[in-house]
């Protein structure tokens, strides 16, 4: 299903590539700062371009849409706009798009405006685009959790018992939600190398990426009541590339019985666009079968996957450029946002504006497609060949991480941006 804000005939006055990432069908939001001010704001990314909504609403451009009274985009991140519901995005995004077209004079033929408005993408400062209230991580890939199940407890024992009944997640640390680009520093705990042995501290040995999405919540819930899963699409605003970074060792000693805790609180990365779903809603398609039939309250009719190429380039301190060692896709995940989203909220639990749910490593069916090294280099027994006669097992100091993701069109690409990092030595005390 298609709408007016996704035709692929749509073009901009503006000239945008065939395949970059920000064509007029996509218009990411994002919080930035123009090179004469120090106030962020909220704009959209257009070609090489950024468009300031909050100048523009001051100029009367969403009038009609009665938002100067509410300025949700004179506002350091996107919360107030994603708080106003699903049908004002839809608004915003259609009024957007019409001073972007090709046809359209009003922003075109205003050379002052345009000079006002509209600031080359480089010469901007990007922040994170969301206040993070809550954070979740979901294990949505059958793949990724069947691998690292025969890993630890053999094949027959893969998957544990709940495992296909329902999404299963843990409540990570919105505090070190950090924005693409920012290093990563490599973090300090506790492991049990020797398992006669007691345990000791120091760095972590098996530091790791994770190659995932996540979505944001735009209005939530109030506490006590749930979203159902037919009405779960109005309340996810936009999605954005996830690098859940993990410290495999001390994650492996601490876990038991209650999760991760310390190895994954120290950073999760994402990309600072965030693609709004009215634009990947032509990218939808059927995700894998889902057996056992899932519970009542987990069944919605229509496709609730997404047709997302994702890749991970990795390079290390001695390359000239990154290198591609993963390619998978968000149509390999077993469990939706939407059953993401209703199961996360059925008992009550109250989700609001910001809240960033994750889903878990994106594994394929293919070794390439495998979504951390964990699994690429199958817990370190197949390390990962890389150009100079290189390998890595797991990541070690100076090593960069790029997630990149994109939804091929006809004739246009819906992309996200990367999400990177670079990894520093640790500072243990």
């Amino acid at each position: 299903m298609t709408d007016s804000t996704t035709d692929p005939a749509l073009s901009s006055f503006l000239d945008v590539d065939a395949d970059h990432p920000f064509p007029i069908q996509n218009l990411p939001y994002g919080v930035f700062t123009p090179p004469n001010t120090t106030v962020p704001r909220v704009g959209v990314a257009i070609g090489d371009h950024v468009l300031d909504l909050a100048l523009l609403n001051e100029e009367g451009a969403f009038d009609t849409l009665n938002l100067r009274n509410v300025r949700p985009f004179a506002q350091p991140s996107l919360n107030e706009f994603m708080a106003l519901g699903a049908e004002a995005w839809a608004a915003v995004r259609e009024q957007i798009q019409t001073l972007l077209r090709a046809d359209t004079d009003e922003l075109r033929d205003d050379a002052s405006l345009r000079e006002r408005a509209l600031w080359p993408r480089e010469d901007v400062a990007l922040h994170l685009p969301v206040e993070v209230g809550d954070y979740t991580d979901f294990y949505s890939s059958k793949q990724h959790a069947t691998n690292v199940g025969t890993m630890f407890r053999g094949a027959e024992n893969a998957l544990k018992d709940n495992w296909v009944h329902l999404p299963v997640g843990y409540h990570g640390r919105a505090s070190s939600v950090i924005l693409s680009g920012q290093d990563v520093r490599r973090p300090c705990g506790q492991t049990r190398p020797d398992d006669d042995a007691p345990p000791v501290f120091g760095p972590s040995k098996l530091l790791d990426f994770e190659l995932e999405t996540g979505f944001f919540v735009g209005d939530g819930n109030a506490l006590g009541t749930s979203i159902p899963i037919d009405t779960a699409d109005e309340h996810i605003f936009g999605m954005v590339l996830v690098n859940d970074w993990s410290a495999r060792d001390i994650q492996g000693w601490e876990y038991d019985p209650l999760g991760p805790f310390l190895g994954k609180s120290f950073a999760t990365t994402i990309s600072p666009w965030v693609v709004p779903m009215a634009a990947l809603e032509p990218f939808r398609t059927a995700g894998p079968t889902q057996e056992p039939e899932p519970l009542d309250y987990l069944q919605a009719e229509g496709d609730a996957a997404y047709d997302i190429t994702l890749e991970v380039d990795l390079q290390t301190p001695s390359m000239a450029e990154p290198h591609t060692i993963c390619r998978s896709n968000t149509k390999h995940l077993y469990w939706t946002m939407r059953q993401q989203l209703a199961h996360h909220t059925i008992n009550g639990c109250n989700a609001r504006p910001g809240d960033l749910m994750a889903s878990g490593t994106i594994s394929g069916p293919t070794e390439d497609s495998y979504g951390s090294m964990l699994e690429l280099s199958w817990r370190g027994e197949n390390p990962v060949a890389l150009p100079g006669d290189e390998t890595r097992s797991f990541l070690e100091d100076g090593d960069r991480v790029v997630l990149r993701g994109y939804a091929q069109g006809d004739g246009y690409r819906v992309g996200f941006g990367p999400a990177e990092g670079t990894v520093l030595p640790a500072t243990c005390t």
